[in-house]
């Protein structure tokens, strides 16, 4: 029986918009009412009504031909312009058909939050100031009397416009500005959108290089696409490459695009690049910035204005008119995979975005993900390595500290104590890591054994003995803390191991001479705090810094010469199949922060099982083999990234109804593709942290040998997957997911 094709029931201009509703298709509508359709351009915002609500959509598209009978007109137009170009509309479609993600919600991703709103982006227009005709024919010194309004026609005469932003910062006062309007030499007009004015840097010369620094920038072609991993040990000079890079493609009148994996980074990376580049315009993007300074940064750095952005992941998808280079810094780090709504990889996204745009991407670690690595050993990126650390510096020496059976202090064994005190008191610094914050992690009562569990999640409250609270790090649940227990009433509660306050407590009791630096979550709650926090150290007194991976990456202290690692064996049991990948990374990178400057390092390393093979391989021949042993045991058990892998993931306040969703979902997923050597399924399983917020979660694995098998199957099981009815349930599917928690 022949099949009958609808026919197409709507002719005309039809817009074909991306709603940000979870529905992996665009929607079609007419034209605002009353509006010149000419006026419509992809990439512009609009208005528009869906299911009884007002929404704020893209346009990807105009058609002229729509199957479907009734359309709905869009409400009003947004933009005069389009704020998405052709290249950014790319970027972002392709995100949504890679990572099975509804396209609206892409686009909405893409925006800063005001945008998302439907702020209007001319409400953020800067203002500049021009000559005007008769202003244009005066002679320079022709206000010789009055040398502040001189100084600045002489300024616009040489410059032409310049923006209100940039002359606030040049001392250019409004009274002068004021002045010289009154003689109608000058005016104001409304123009592109400039970046909220950095701190201001003194400039700063670029040191010599080394020739491995040499070596890389010459294999680094910026006329055309390279995807390059430079793996770079801790302190070898890889910003300063990234700066050399910036400062060719900045030169040829393009942008540069960096991206940090947090924002404890951004402040002194924006510094260091404030100095460097003084005449440049530089955009910060990330979630630290009020919204109306991010609106600000974006419009700037899409509009071409910025010539250098700085930002997070979400950088990534910020439309860049004149792109010539995209660096990744820290490549490694698990934060450039965003683990909610469209779940995307930023590092991945730069060598899309680097190849749609014909353009060079670099990778730089000192410790690369496996997925980075097996690509460069494959020869998919061009690798490139340097081993020498800049300057005078010189490797740090690691040793290993068993704590099994000795008798510890608040976690420290008495020989770690005596080396922070050693080093303290030859005036130089320490750095003490733990990776878990607040008093304790658990709390436990003696007498019966109670404790003191999240009642919205599969995990213990951490003590906060300071706020005098128990809080959970998953869902930010908070209650008091108890002196007595709540099951047998009993006063013998212990707290059970160590985080940050804990060892401050004791550190700042065993050397009161010496300021203890603390650097968690809890301590870098306000803007700048990080960068406050750190500026002591960077004055080079002798001090003791203590914190999570929060002071792993991306410092360079040259006064630290005793990095202190409180327990390695953390990462090295976990039923994760990246936990030793990421351990290995952690040590490294912690490790890395010793002997920085002229003075040599030493890294103390506390662990109870010092003769475990991992630890025993990354401390004895380095992070290199390290992660190639862990590709070869990856290979053998078929897991990324010999091997494509996704997730179905559902969650729900009913758990059997999670499973039940996901073992219809694995049954229809085998009836297309039969479990086979080629394509397998695991599951539904529960994932690592069961319940969170209240909510059980599980999931389906599939694994492919690669992913051209897995993009089909997950574009199907979407479909059938929107056809669930139950509201309460939650599901998503997480393409080369990092996280099974």
């Amino acid at each position: 029986m022949q099949q009958t094709v609808p026919k197409t029931v709507q002719q005309g201009v039809i817009l074909r918009l991306a709603v940000p509703v979870p529905l992996r298709r665009l929607f079609d509508y007419l034209p605002p009412e009353g509006l010149n359709p000419a006026e419509l351009k992809p990439g512009q915002r609009l208005w528009v009504p869906f299911a009884g609500r007002k929404l704020v959509a893209v346009l990807v598209k105009v058609v002229l031909e729509s199957p479907q009978a009734q359309l709905k007109p869009a409400q009003e137009l947004i933009d005069s312009k389009a704020l998405f170009d052709s290249g950014a509309r790319k970027l972002l479609n392709w995100i949504a058909d890679y990572y099975q993600a509804p396209v609206g919600e892409v686009y909405a991703a893409a925006l800063p939050a005001a945008l998302r709103k439907g702020k209007p982006a001319d409400h953020w227009a800067e203002q500049w100031l021009q000559l005007t005709t008769e202003g244009k024919g005066l002679p320079e010194s022709a206000l010789a009397r009055a040398p502040k309004q001189q100084a600045l026609l002489q300024q616009l005469l040489r410059a032409g416009q310049q923006s209100r932003t940039y002359l606030k910062t040049q001392g250019h006062t409004p009274a002068v500005i004021r002045a010289l309007q009154e003689r109608q030499l000058v005016e104001w007009v409304s123009g592109p959108t400039v970046p909220p004015p950095m701190p201001a840097a003194e400039a700063t010369p670029p040191p010599q290089l080394n020739s491995e620094q040499q070596q890389v920038l010459a294999a680094v072609d910026c006329s055309c696409f390279s995807a390059t991993l430079l793996e770079g040990t801790t302190g070898s000079g890889k910003t300063e490459v990234y700066l050399r890079l910036m400062e060719r493609v900045l030169a040829e009148g393009r942008q540069a695009l960096l991206l940090v994996p947090e924002i404890g980074l951004t402040p002194q990376t924006l510094r260091r690049i404030a100095a460097r580049f003084p005449e440049h315009s530089i955009a910060a993007l990330h979630s630290g910035l009020a919204e109306g300074e991010r609106a600000q940064s974006w419009l700037a750095a899409s509009e071409g204005q910025a010539d250098i952005v700085i930002g997070t992941r979400s950088a990534i998808m910020t439309p860049l008119p004149r792109l010539g280079v995209v660096l990744v810094d820290e490549e490694h780090d698990a934060s450039f995979k965003q683990q909610d709504g469209v779940r995307y990889s930023a590092r991945d996204l730069a060598v899309v975005l680097a190849r749609n745009s014909d353009v060079p991407v670099l990778l730089g670690s000192a410790t690369p993900s496996l997925e980075t690595l097996h690509n460069a050993l494959n020869g998919r990126y061009q690798h490139l390595r340097m081993r020498q650390r800049a300057g005078d510096a010189r490797p740090p020496q690691i040793h290993v500290v068993p704590t099994l059976r000795e008798p510890l202090e608040e976690g420290f064994s008495p020989q770690v104590l005596r080396h922070i005190g050693e080093t303290l008191a030859r005036g130089e610094q320490v750095l003490v890591f733990i990776n878990r914050r607040g008093f304790a992690p658990a709390l436990n009562c003696d007498d019966c054994g109670w404790i003191a569990d999240c009642p919205h999640c599969s995990s213990k409250l951490t003590m906060h003995r300071r706020q005098r609270q128990l809080r959970c790090h998953h869902c930010d649940y908070r209650r008091p803390l108890v002196d007595t227990c709540p099951q047998c009433h009993s006063r013998s509660i212990s707290a059970l191991g160590g985080g940050t306050e804990r060892s401050e407590e004791l550190l700042a009791r065993r050397f009161a001479d010496y300021p203890v630096i603390r650097v968690d979550r809890d301590t870098t709650t306000s803007k700048q705090a990080l960068d406050r926090l750190l500026a002591p150290a960077r004055d080079g007194e002798p001090c003791l810094l203590l914190g999570t991976q929060m002071l792993a990456k991306g410092h360079h202290l040259p006064r630290v010469t005793l990095v202190v690692i409180q327990d390695a064996d953390g990462g090295l049991f976990s039923a994760d199949f990246r936990a030793p990948e990421r351990t290995g990374q952690l040590l490294e990178q912690v490790a890395g922060r010793a002997g920085r400057g002229s003075l040599s390092g030493r890294v103390l390393v506390q662990s109870r099982f010092p003769e475990h093979p991992l630890l025993q391989m990354l401390l004895e021949k380095g992070y290199g083999t390290f992660a190639r042993q862990l590709l070869r045991d990856r290979a053998v058990a078929q897991l990324p990234p010999t091997h494509a892998m996704a997730l179905v993931r559902a969650e729900c306040e009913e758990p059997a109804w999670a499973e039940e969703f996901l073992h219809n979902a694995r049954l229809f997923m085998q009836s297309l593709v039969p479990p086979s050597p080629q394509l397998q399924y695991l599951g539904p399983v529960p994932a690592l942290l069961e319940r969170k917020s209240g909510r059980y979660r599980f999931y389906v694995q599939v694994t492919a040998q690669n992913r051209a098998q897995l993009q089909p199957l997950l574009a199907r099981v979407c479909a059938w997957a929107e056809s669930n009815k139950n509201r309460r349930l939650r599901w998503a599917v997480d393409m080369d997911a990092q996280e099974l928690s």
